[in-house]
């Protein structure tokens, strides 16, 4: 069983509004899954819920602004601060300035690990399946 997860050497995917790089994959955990968001300015990955997870950001660099409902609330967020999703939340993160926006992700998913998505490419091809992305290009772009 491994316990120690480096963020060092991480798995990059690149989608057309963000980047992702897994750090550890829910196949290797019950309950959660963590990853690095990497957004260059200007840059949101869609406005999404996960009715199966929480997720808790927290931000290692750049500025950003949270979106959460479709209302449209938002909220500044810069380095230090500590981010909580809860479940069936919609959401999203702007990249809010000149330098890129890069914080730490773990969901904990309520229940356990999803059946339908056990592992994170299978989470990815989901995603990619319904905003319109190839995930080929997404998990081969460096």
């Amino acid at each position: 069983m491994k316990y120690v997860f480096s963020t060092q050497h991480t798995t990059r995917y690149r989608f057309p509004t963000h980047v992702n790089e897994l750090v550890l994959d829910r196949a290797d955990a019950e309950t959660s899954e963590a990853f690095i968001v990497v957004l260059e300015p200007g840059e949101a990955p869609p406005l999404h819920v996960h009715h199966d997870t929480e997720q808790i950001f927290y931000v290692l660099e750049g500025k950003g602004l949270l979106q959460i409902g479709e209302s449209a609330e938002r909220h500044a967020v810069k380095p230090g601060d500590v981010v909580r999703i809860p479940p069936h939340t919609h959401h999203r993160i702007f990249c809010d300035g000149g330098k890129p926006l890069r914080y730490f992700s773990v969901d904990c998913f309520v229940g356990g690990r999803p059946k339908d998505e056990p592992t994170w490419d299978d989470h990815v091809r989901g995603n990619c399946k319904l905003f319109g992305w190839d995930f080929d290009k997404v998990k081969s772009a460096k």
